[in-house]
Protein backbone atom coordinates (compact mmCIF):
# COMPACT_ATOMS: atom_id res chain seq x y z
CA UNK A 1 0.00 0.00 0.00
CA UNK A 2 1.32 3.47 -0.67
CA UNK A 3 0.02 7.11 0.57
CA UNK A 4 -0.21 8.61 -3.05
CA UNK A 5 -3.55 6.13 -3.77
CA UNK A 6 -5.68 7.63 -0.81
CA UNK A 7 -7.69 10.18 -1.51
CA UNK A 8 -10.03 12.64 0.41
CA UNK A 9 -13.56 10.98 0.79
CA UNK A 10 -12.05 7.16 0.84
CA UNK A 11 -12.32 4.71 4.38
CA UNK A 12 -10.22 2.58 5.96
CA UNK A 13 -10.57 0.89 8.69
CA UNK A 14 -13.82 2.80 9.70
CA UNK A 15 -12.00 6.07 9.14
CA UNK A 16 -12.83 8.56 6.46
CA UNK A 17 -10.27 10.54 4.85
CA UNK A 18 -11.27 14.27 5.29
CA UNK A 19 -8.53 17.09 3.70
CA UNK A 20 -4.86 16.34 3.01
CA UNK A 21 -2.96 18.78 4.83
CA UNK A 22 0.66 17.31 4.01
CA UNK A 23 2.05 15.43 1.42
CA UNK A 24 5.69 14.75 0.51
CA UNK A 25 8.08 11.73 0.40
CA UNK A 26 8.03 10.50 3.53
CA UNK A 27 3.65 10.11 3.04
CA UNK A 28 0.87 12.23 3.21
CA UNK A 29 -1.58 13.13 6.42
CA UNK A 30 -5.17 13.54 6.16
CA UNK A 31 -7.55 14.62 8.64
CA UNK A 32 -10.16 11.82 9.64
CA UNK A 33 -13.32 10.90 10.94
CA UNK A 34 -14.90 7.91 12.43
CA UNK A 35 -18.37 7.49 14.15
CA UNK A 36 -17.58 7.50 18.02
CA UNK A 37 -14.21 9.28 17.70
CA UNK A 38 -15.08 12.63 20.11
CA UNK A 39 -11.45 14.74 19.00
CA UNK A 40 -9.84 16.44 15.89
CA UNK A 41 -8.10 13.52 14.53
CA UNK A 42 -5.34 13.15 11.20
CA UNK A 43 -4.23 10.14 9.74
CA UNK A 44 -0.79 8.91 8.43
CA UNK A 45 -0.18 7.08 5.82
CA UNK A 46 3.56 6.43 4.87
CA UNK A 47 5.13 5.86 1.64
CA UNK A 48 6.31 2.54 1.19
CA UNK A 49 6.25 2.22 -2.66
CA UNK A 50 9.49 0.21 -4.35
CA UNK A 51 12.18 2.09 -4.22
CA UNK A 52 10.79 4.41 -1.25
CA UNK A 53 14.12 4.85 0.55
CA UNK A 54 14.24 2.56 4.28
CA UNK A 55 14.04 5.98 6.10
CA UNK A 56 10.58 6.18 5.49
CA UNK A 57 9.45 2.72 6.95
CA UNK A 58 12.07 2.68 9.57
CA UNK A 59 10.73 6.28 10.67
CA UNK A 60 6.94 5.48 10.46
CA UNK A 61 7.69 1.99 12.50
CA UNK A 62 9.31 3.66 15.22
CA UNK A 63 6.67 6.40 15.71
CA UNK A 64 3.71 4.16 15.79
CA UNK A 65 5.38 1.60 18.09
CA UNK A 66 6.27 4.99 20.39
CA UNK A 67 3.10 7.18 19.82
CA UNK A 68 0.71 4.91 22.11
CA UNK A 69 3.35 4.83 24.96
CA UNK A 70 3.09 8.78 25.48
CA UNK A 71 0.61 10.41 27.36
CA UNK A 72 -0.03 14.21 28.77
CA UNK A 73 -0.53 17.45 27.36
CA UNK A 74 2.34 17.97 25.75
CA UNK A 75 1.73 15.25 22.93
CA UNK A 76 -1.01 14.39 20.62
CA UNK A 77 -3.57 11.31 22.07
CA UNK A 78 -2.85 8.04 20.05
CA UNK A 79 -6.09 7.37 18.65
CA UNK A 80 -5.14 4.01 16.35
CA UNK A 81 -2.28 2.44 14.11
CA UNK A 82 -2.82 -0.33 11.18
CA UNK A 83 -0.12 -3.14 10.70
CA UNK A 84 2.71 -2.56 8.92
CA UNK A 85 1.92 -5.62 6.44
CA UNK A 86 -0.82 -4.93 5.37
CA UNK A 87 -2.63 -1.22 6.08
CA UNK A 88 -0.15 0.92 7.70
CA UNK A 89 -1.65 3.57 9.29
CA UNK A 90 -1.09 6.09 12.08
CA UNK A 91 -4.22 8.32 13.67
CA UNK A 92 -3.51 11.05 16.61
CA UNK A 93 -4.72 13.40 17.46
CA UNK A 94 -4.87 17.09 15.89
CA UNK A 95 -3.47 20.09 17.85
CA UNK A 96 -5.10 23.07 17.28
CA UNK A 97 -2.12 25.94 17.69
CA UNK A 98 0.90 27.58 15.80
CA UNK A 99 3.61 25.63 14.62
CA UNK A 100 6.48 26.66 15.95
CA UNK A 101 8.35 27.20 12.45
CA UNK A 102 5.71 29.98 11.81
CA UNK A 103 7.10 31.89 14.76
CA UNK A 104 10.51 31.44 14.06
CA UNK A 105 9.68 33.36 10.81
CA UNK A 106 8.88 36.32 12.50
CA UNK A 107 12.53 35.67 14.35
CA UNK A 108 14.32 37.82 15.93
CA UNK A 109 11.68 38.01 18.57
CA UNK A 110 11.79 40.16 22.09
CA UNK A 111 13.65 38.55 24.97
CA UNK A 112 10.98 37.64 27.21
CA UNK A 113 8.87 36.32 24.32
CA UNK A 114 11.86 34.10 23.77
CA UNK A 115 12.16 32.84 27.33
CA UNK A 116 8.56 32.09 27.75
CA UNK A 117 8.35 29.91 24.89
CA UNK A 118 11.21 28.45 25.51
CA UNK A 119 10.00 27.58 29.13
CA UNK A 120 7.13 26.39 27.11
CA UNK A 121 9.40 23.72 24.91
CA UNK A 122 11.59 22.83 27.85
CA UNK A 123 8.14 21.98 29.71
CA UNK A 124 7.30 19.51 26.70
CA UNK A 125 10.59 18.34 26.55
CA UNK A 126 10.54 17.28 30.24
CA UNK A 127 7.46 15.19 29.93
CA UNK A 128 8.33 13.33 27.06
CA UNK A 129 11.54 12.81 29.20
CA UNK A 130 10.20 11.66 31.94
CA UNK A 131 8.48 8.64 30.22
CA UNK A 132 11.86 7.60 28.74
CA UNK A 133 11.44 9.04 25.63
CA UNK A 134 14.26 11.45 23.49
CA UNK A 135 12.93 12.73 20.73
CA UNK A 136 15.74 13.32 18.65
CA UNK A 137 14.63 15.71 16.15
CA UNK A 138 13.42 18.16 17.95
CA UNK A 139 12.95 21.48 15.57
CA UNK A 140 10.45 24.08 14.70
CA UNK A 141 8.68 22.16 12.11
CA UNK A 142 7.74 19.81 15.37
CA UNK A 143 6.20 21.96 17.89
CA UNK A 144 3.10 23.92 17.94
CA UNK A 145 2.68 26.14 20.39
CA UNK A 146 -1.38 26.17 22.06
CA UNK A 147 -3.22 29.17 22.52
CA UNK A 148 -2.93 28.96 26.24
CA UNK A 149 0.96 28.95 25.77
CA UNK A 150 1.71 24.88 26.03
CA UNK A 151 3.76 23.40 23.67
CA UNK A 152 2.79 20.19 21.95
CA UNK A 153 6.02 17.91 20.64
CA UNK A 154 4.38 15.98 17.22
CA UNK A 155 6.59 13.43 14.60
CA UNK A 156 8.51 11.14 16.95
CA UNK A 157 9.85 9.22 13.91
CA UNK A 158 13.36 9.67 15.10
CA UNK A 159 12.65 9.12 18.41
CA UNK A 160 14.37 6.69 20.75
CA UNK A 161 12.48 4.89 23.73
CA UNK A 162 14.52 3.36 26.78
CA UNK A 163 12.19 0.25 26.97
CA UNK A 164 11.80 -0.62 23.54
CA UNK A 165 13.73 -1.81 20.28
CA UNK A 166 15.88 0.73 19.00
CA UNK A 167 14.69 0.74 15.01
CA UNK A 168 16.89 3.85 14.08
CA UNK A 169 20.11 2.44 15.95
CA UNK A 170 20.17 -0.64 13.80
CA UNK A 171 20.39 1.84 10.03
CA UNK A 172 23.45 3.60 10.83
CA UNK A 173 22.63 5.94 7.73
CA UNK A 174 19.74 7.55 10.03
CA UNK A 175 20.94 7.92 13.49
CA UNK A 176 21.12 12.08 13.59
CA UNK A 177 18.04 14.55 13.57
CA UNK A 178 17.81 17.40 10.62
CA UNK A 179 21.01 18.97 10.36
CA UNK A 180 21.13 22.83 11.51
CA UNK A 181 19.48 21.00 14.81
CA UNK A 182 21.36 18.10 15.61
CA UNK A 183 23.74 17.29 18.78
CA UNK A 184 27.55 16.45 18.58
CA UNK A 185 27.05 12.96 19.94
CA UNK A 186 24.47 12.29 17.63
CA UNK A 187 26.33 12.62 15.21
CA UNK A 188 29.35 10.49 16.68
CA UNK A 189 26.30 7.50 16.25
CA UNK A 190 24.89 8.21 20.17
CA UNK A 191 20.77 8.02 20.69
CA UNK A 192 20.01 7.13 24.53
CA UNK A 193 21.11 11.19 26.09
CA UNK A 194 18.23 13.05 26.65
CA UNK A 195 20.75 16.22 26.38
CA UNK A 196 20.47 15.98 22.97
CA UNK A 197 16.94 17.27 22.89
CA UNK A 198 18.63 20.14 25.32
CA UNK A 199 21.41 20.61 22.41
CA UNK A 200 18.73 21.40 19.81
CA UNK A 201 16.38 23.29 22.29
CA UNK A 202 19.40 25.82 22.23
CA UNK A 203 19.35 25.93 18.76
CA UNK A 204 15.99 26.70 18.46
CA UNK A 205 16.24 29.67 21.18
CA UNK A 206 19.35 31.01 19.33
CA UNK A 207 17.32 31.29 15.97
CA UNK A 208 13.82 32.67 17.95
CA UNK A 209 15.78 35.27 19.55
CA UNK A 210 18.79 36.53 16.94
CA UNK A 211 16.80 35.01 13.37
CA UNK A 212 20.00 33.14 12.84
CA UNK A 213 21.29 29.81 13.20
CA UNK A 214 23.87 29.53 15.62
CA UNK A 215 26.12 27.39 13.19
CA UNK A 216 25.19 29.06 10.24
CA UNK A 217 23.36 26.52 7.37
CA UNK A 218 24.96 23.36 7.57
CA UNK A 219 27.11 22.23 4.58
CA UNK A 220 28.17 17.98 4.69
CA UNK A 221 30.23 18.64 7.59
CA UNK A 222 27.99 19.55 10.32
CA UNK A 223 31.17 18.04 12.99
CA UNK A 224 32.13 22.15 13.28
CA UNK A 225 29.69 22.59 15.74
CA UNK A 226 32.41 20.04 17.48
CA UNK A 227 34.48 23.16 17.68
CA UNK A 228 32.87 26.52 16.01
CA UNK A 229 31.70 28.86 18.84
CA UNK A 230 28.11 30.24 17.85
CA UNK A 231 28.34 34.42 17.56
CA UNK A 232 27.03 35.56 20.86
CA UNK A 233 23.23 36.55 20.94
CA UNK A 234 24.33 39.53 22.05
CA UNK A 235 26.29 40.69 18.66
CA UNK A 236 23.06 39.91 16.78
CA UNK A 237 20.56 40.86 19.28
CA UNK A 238 22.33 44.19 21.68
CA UNK A 239 19.45 44.00 23.71
CA UNK A 240 19.87 40.29 24.91
CA UNK A 241 19.92 40.15 28.98
CA UNK A 242 22.72 38.87 30.11
CA UNK A 243 20.89 35.55 31.74
CA UNK A 244 19.24 34.61 28.43
CA UNK A 245 22.47 34.69 27.00
CA UNK A 246 24.01 32.43 29.89
CA UNK A 247 20.99 29.79 29.26
CA UNK A 248 21.20 29.67 25.23
CA UNK A 249 24.86 29.06 25.26
CA UNK A 250 24.79 26.87 28.13
CA UNK A 251 22.53 24.82 25.82
CA UNK A 252 24.65 24.73 23.29
CA UNK A 253 27.91 23.65 24.86
CA UNK A 254 29.65 20.50 22.37
CA UNK A 255 29.99 18.17 25.49
CA UNK A 256 26.93 17.31 27.21
CA UNK A 257 28.05 17.27 30.88
CA UNK A 258 28.73 20.90 30.45
CA UNK A 259 24.92 21.77 29.52
CA UNK A 260 22.11 21.70 31.42
CA UNK A 261 21.20 18.13 32.83
CA UNK A 262 17.42 18.32 32.70
CA UNK A 263 14.95 20.00 30.46
CA UNK A 264 12.98 20.79 33.74
CA UNK A 265 15.66 22.87 35.05
CA UNK A 266 16.24 25.23 31.80
CA UNK A 267 12.12 25.82 32.35
CA UNK A 268 12.80 26.72 35.84
CA UNK A 269 15.77 29.22 34.81
CA UNK A 270 13.30 30.57 31.79
CA UNK A 271 10.51 32.00 34.41
CA UNK A 272 13.28 32.60 36.99
CA UNK A 273 16.12 34.69 35.50
CA UNK A 274 16.69 36.13 38.76
CA UNK A 275 18.21 32.41 39.63
CA UNK A 276 20.28 31.78 36.34
CA UNK A 277 24.30 31.24 37.55
CA UNK A 278 25.78 33.80 35.49
CA UNK A 279 29.79 32.49 33.85
CA UNK A 280 31.93 33.40 31.32
CA UNK A 281 29.19 32.63 28.58
CA UNK A 282 26.88 35.59 29.41
CA UNK A 283 29.73 38.20 28.84
CA UNK A 284 30.86 37.59 25.85
CA UNK A 285 30.40 40.21 23.06
CA UNK A 286 33.02 38.40 20.78
CA UNK A 287 33.19 35.46 18.58
CA UNK A 288 36.81 33.90 19.16
CA UNK A 289 39.17 34.25 16.37
CA UNK A 290 40.89 32.38 13.91
CA UNK A 291 43.71 31.19 16.09
CA UNK A 292 40.94 30.49 18.67
CA UNK A 293 39.03 27.94 16.34
CA UNK A 294 42.38 26.25 15.18
CA UNK A 295 42.68 25.39 19.01
CA UNK A 296 39.49 24.34 19.38
CA UNK A 297 39.68 22.13 15.98
CA UNK A 298 43.02 20.59 17.19
CA UNK A 299 41.33 19.85 20.96
CA UNK A 300 38.23 18.44 19.17
CA UNK A 301 40.03 16.05 17.23
CA UNK A 302 42.09 14.82 19.99
CA UNK A 303 39.56 15.02 23.05
CA UNK A 304 36.27 15.97 22.19
CA UNK A 305 35.66 12.94 19.84
CA UNK A 306 36.85 10.46 22.75
CA UNK A 307 34.64 11.95 24.71
CA UNK A 308 31.95 12.56 22.90
CA UNK A 309 31.73 9.05 21.93
CA UNK A 310 31.71 7.72 25.20
CA UNK A 311 29.99 10.59 26.86
CA UNK A 312 29.81 11.65 30.71
CA UNK A 313 26.69 8.95 31.89
CA UNK A 314 23.55 11.65 32.50
CA UNK A 315 23.45 12.89 36.09
CA UNK A 316 20.01 11.51 36.86
CA UNK A 317 20.08 13.80 40.22
CA UNK A 318 19.25 16.90 39.02
CA UNK A 319 15.78 17.20 40.74
CA UNK A 320 13.89 20.19 41.43
CA UNK A 321 12.58 19.96 45.19
CA UNK A 322 9.92 22.34 47.10
CA UNK A 323 9.84 22.83 50.75
CA UNK A 324 6.80 23.90 52.37
CA UNK A 325 7.63 26.12 55.29
CA UNK A 326 4.70 27.52 57.86
CA UNK A 327 6.16 31.06 57.97
CA UNK A 328 3.13 31.72 60.37
CA UNK A 329 4.14 29.19 63.52
CA UNK A 330 8.24 29.40 63.48
CA UNK A 331 8.42 27.91 66.48
CA UNK A 332 6.60 24.81 65.41
CA UNK A 333 8.98 22.30 66.80
CA UNK A 334 8.76 20.31 62.56
CA UNK A 335 10.78 22.89 61.38
CA UNK A 336 14.07 21.61 62.25
CA UNK A 337 13.02 17.55 61.01
CA UNK A 338 11.76 19.57 57.60
CA UNK A 339 14.98 20.96 57.31
CA UNK A 340 17.10 18.18 57.78
CA UNK A 341 14.86 15.88 55.44
CA UNK A 342 15.36 19.21 53.07
CA UNK A 343 19.46 19.08 53.67
CA UNK A 344 19.41 15.09 53.21
CA UNK A 345 17.77 15.13 49.94
CA UNK A 346 19.92 17.92 48.59
CA UNK A 347 22.96 16.10 49.79
CA UNK A 348 22.13 13.82 47.18
CA UNK A 349 21.97 15.69 44.04
CA UNK A 350 24.75 17.05 41.64
CA UNK A 351 22.55 19.89 40.83
CA UNK A 352 19.08 21.09 42.22
CA UNK A 353 16.80 24.18 42.39
CA UNK A 354 15.11 24.74 46.00
CA UNK A 355 11.72 26.73 45.85
CA UNK A 356 11.01 27.08 49.16
CA UNK A 357 7.23 27.98 49.46
CA UNK A 358 4.91 29.42 52.26
CA UNK A 359 1.40 29.43 51.87
CA UNK A 360 -0.19 32.21 53.89
CA UNK A 361 -3.04 33.84 54.99
CA UNK A 362 -4.63 36.49 52.50
CA UNK A 363 -3.76 39.85 53.83
CA UNK A 364 -0.69 39.54 56.08
CA UNK A 365 2.16 41.00 54.58
CA UNK A 366 4.19 38.62 51.97
CA UNK A 367 7.43 40.69 52.62
CA UNK A 368 7.87 39.60 55.84
CA UNK A 369 7.30 35.66 55.12
CA UNK A 370 9.37 36.11 52.67
CA UNK A 371 12.39 37.28 54.79
CA UNK A 372 11.40 34.82 57.00
CA UNK A 373 11.18 32.38 54.28
CA UNK A 374 15.31 33.60 54.45
CA UNK A 375 15.80 32.99 57.62
CA UNK A 376 14.55 29.32 57.18
CA UNK A 377 16.82 28.46 54.52
CA UNK A 378 19.41 30.25 55.76
CA UNK A 379 21.13 27.17 58.30
CA UNK A 380 21.19 24.97 54.65
CA UNK A 381 24.38 26.90 53.15
CA UNK A 382 23.01 26.57 49.74
CA UNK A 383 24.23 29.00 47.11
CA UNK A 384 21.57 31.85 46.51
CA UNK A 385 21.28 30.98 42.63
CA UNK A 386 19.91 27.63 43.66
CA UNK A 387 17.13 28.69 45.84
CA UNK A 388 13.93 30.55 45.41
CA UNK A 389 11.54 31.99 47.89
CA UNK A 390 7.45 32.41 47.62
CA UNK A 391 5.22 33.67 49.60
CA UNK A 392 1.95 33.25 48.33
CA UNK A 393 -1.66 34.23 50.14
CA UNK A 394 -3.88 31.27 49.58
CA UNK A 395 -7.36 30.24 51.54
CA UNK A 396 -6.09 26.62 49.83
CA UNK A 397 -2.65 25.51 50.95
CA UNK A 398 -2.90 22.11 49.76
CA UNK A 399 -3.97 23.30 45.99
CA UNK A 400 -1.43 26.23 46.08
CA UNK A 401 1.48 23.75 46.83
CA UNK A 402 0.10 20.69 44.67
CA UNK A 403 -0.01 23.75 41.53
CA UNK A 404 3.19 25.33 42.23
CA UNK A 405 4.95 22.03 42.07
CA UNK A 406 3.27 20.98 38.84
CA UNK A 407 4.07 24.74 37.10
CA UNK A 408 8.15 24.23 38.18
CA UNK A 409 7.93 20.22 37.29
CA UNK A 410 9.18 19.65 40.73
CA UNK A 411 10.66 15.94 41.45
CA UNK A 412 9.63 16.26 45.29
CA UNK A 413 8.16 18.08 47.84
CA UNK A 414 9.00 18.09 51.29
CA UNK A 415 6.01 18.91 53.72
CA UNK A 416 5.45 17.93 57.09
CA UNK A 417 3.37 15.79 59.28
CA UNK A 418 -0.03 16.54 60.97
CA UNK A 419 0.51 18.26 63.90
CA UNK A 420 0.05 16.21 67.53
CA UNK A 421 -3.49 16.86 68.26
CA UNK A 422 -4.39 18.59 65.20
CA UNK A 423 -5.93 18.16 61.77
CA UNK A 424 -6.55 14.00 61.72
CA UNK A 425 -4.45 12.86 58.67
CA UNK A 426 -7.23 12.53 56.43
CA UNK A 427 -8.26 16.43 56.29
CA UNK A 428 -5.13 17.63 56.57
CA UNK A 429 -3.08 19.85 53.62
CA UNK A 430 0.20 16.54 53.58
CA UNK A 431 -2.90 14.17 53.23
CA UNK A 432 -4.57 16.62 49.97
CA UNK A 433 -0.89 17.16 48.65
CA UNK A 434 0.03 13.46 49.04
CA UNK A 435 -3.20 12.17 46.93
CA UNK A 436 -2.80 15.14 44.06
CA UNK A 437 0.85 15.77 43.73
CA UNK A 438 2.07 14.56 40.33
CA UNK A 439 5.77 13.76 42.06
CA UNK A 440 7.24 12.27 45.09
CA UNK A 441 5.98 13.55 48.84
CA UNK A 442 8.00 13.46 51.52
CA UNK A 443 5.53 13.43 55.04
CA UNK A 444 8.27 15.01 57.84
CA UNK A 445 7.75 13.44 61.24
CA UNK A 446 9.08 14.73 64.32
CA UNK A 447 10.95 11.62 66.04
CA UNK A 448 8.59 10.73 69.59
CA UNK A 449 11.52 10.02 72.23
Amino acid sequence: MTSNRWQPGATLDGFTLGERIHAGGMGAIFRVSKPGLTLPAVMKLPRLEDGQAAEAVVAFQTEAMIAPTLKGPHVPAFVAAGELATTPYLVIEWIDGECLEDVCRRAPLPALDVARIGAALADALHAVHLQQVIHLDFKPSNAILRADGNAVLIDFGFAHHAQLADLLAEETRYRAGSAPYVSPEQLLGSREDSRSDLFALGVVLYELLTGKLPFGEPDADVRNRFWIEPVPPTVLAPDTPAWLQEVILRLLEPRAELRYQSAAHVAFDLRNPEQVTLSERASKQTKSGVLSHVGRFLRARAEFGARLRAPEPLANRTPIVLVAVDTENLADERHPAIRAETAQILAQSSEFRLLCLAVITPRLASLDHLVRLQEWVAPLELPAQRVSLHAIESVSPSETIVQIARHNNVDRIVIGAPREGGRAWANSTASHVTANAGCSVHVVRVPKL
